[in-house]
């Protein structure tokens, strides 16, 4: 078996790493590596976390599926833990973010028909990123992604992110053909980007008086990662529907998307499904991580270490020539370069240090949730001497 049996889908970085634990990773040559970027967001509470072990090795000696043609007791504990934290109602488990996605848009194109209205538009953003199905990669602005899919764009209306005037020109034109609002709070692939302080808090103000939906992506912000529960909370607004996954249950693959119940009860009995969303391993993960994140009080963690981490990059970055600027929020952190990142990754992991780089010019930190304070100083180090003058990206 070679490489040539993959799909070329990727370009990955010449290594692979044979075991994991907290925010580090090892390779079969026992060189430890500080993991800056979590598996792109995914292992919140770290790698393997003992109880996450625990807990994926009980339950696999249980029962791992069973369908949902039966009642799944972890399920319906996973939702509930989920309906208390995010103040929404109920919840559809899926195997992922597009997919949790796809059920938001079809909960949004299933109002339209309740309603009558006959073409429905779906408002999104520039820049946004919400999967690679047909549907979410049309709610998507990235080029590159869509090229030679032929996403059909029509449903969609798109508006410049964190420009409350342009969202109220679109209610102006086009009034009840609008049935919702999709966004992220921090646009993540674009290179982390956080809405503009009040954004949040007007766009639920301009769905309530359009009766539009405000649909929420939180697959990559969700579940600790902005110093919040949800990076919304920080708005004091609840969405109608919200999508997570990623750092859901810590790598195990699952989506959910909520919603409020008057927009959830829309969903009946064979409109929706998923053969493998919800199963017992998935949803017991879940609750497990959910315990975790919550006994760890690792909310508020990334809250702190988060606030420090950026503003000692904006200090310790400042003035230099080949950063044009550090954003970010809670444990996501974008240091947008003034020239592309060229070998960037290649040349951090030379140094023991993974992380990501989006839209070519992005450094995107992403570190589990359960990163140390050392570590951190680690993380910062390492950047300052990447990015140094003898060192900048050309």
């Amino acid at each position: 078996m070679t490489a040539a049996n993959l799909m070329n889908t990727y370009t990955p970085l010449p290594m692979s790493f044979v075991r994991g634990e907290g925010a580090s990773l090892w390779d079969a040559a026992g060189r430890r590596y500080l993991d800056a970027m979590g598996g792109v967001a995914v292992t919140c509470v770290g790698h393997c976390h003992p109880q996450v072990v625990e807990a994926i090795r009980d339950q696999a000696g249980l029962v791992l599926h069973t369908s949902n043609h039966y009642a799944i007791d972890w399920q319906r504990q996973l939702a509930g833990k989920l309906a208390a934290l995010s103040g929404l109602d109920a919840a559809f488990f899926n195997n992922s973010g597009a997919e949790a996605n796809e059920t938001a848009l079809k909960l949004a194109r299933l109002t339209a028909w309740h309603r009558g209205i006959e073409r429905p538009r779906i408002v999104v953003m520039e820049d946004a990123f919400h999967g690679r199905t047909l549907a979410t990669l049309a709610a998507s602005d990235c080029s590159g992604v869509r090229l030679g899919f032929g996403a059909h764009a029509d449903d969609f209306l798109r508006v410049p992110f964190g420009d409350i005037h342009a969202l109220n020109a679109i209610a102006q034109r086009y009034g009840a053909q609008v049935v919702a609002v999709l966004l992220e709070p921090v646009q993540g692939e674009s290179g982390v980007r956080p809405a503009p302080p009040g954004y949040l808090r007007a766009v639920r103000a301009l769905c309530d008086r359009q009766c539009w939906l405000m649909m929420l992506d939180e697959v990559q912000t969700g579940l600790g990662r902005t110093g919040h529960w949800f990076a919304y909370a920080e708005a004091g607004i609840v969405p109608d529907v919200l999508t997570l996954a990623k750092g859901l249950a810590n790598g195990v693959p699952i989506g959910a998307c909520l919603a409020r119940s008057r927009t959830a009860q829309l969903l009946t009995p064979g409109s929706h499904g998923s053969t493998f969303g919800g199963n017992p391993l998935a949803c017991r993960v879940a609750c497990e991580v959910l315990d975790i994140i919550q006994r760890q009080h690792l909310v508020s963690h990334a809250r702190q270490l988060g606030a420090w981490l950026l503003g000692t990059l904006q200090s310790r970055l400042a003035g230099n020539p080949a950063v044009r600027e550090v954003r970010g929020q809670g444990l996501m952190i974008g240091i947008e370069l003034s020239h592309a990142a060229g070998g960037l990754a290649q040349r951090a992991a030379e140094r023991g240090l993974l992380l990501n780089v989006t839209r070519g010019t992005v450094i995107r930190l992403l570190p589990a949730l359960t990163l140390t304070e050392d570590e951190a100083s680690q993380v910062v180090e390492h950047l300052v001497a990447l990015l140094a003058p003898a060192s900048a990206v050309a």
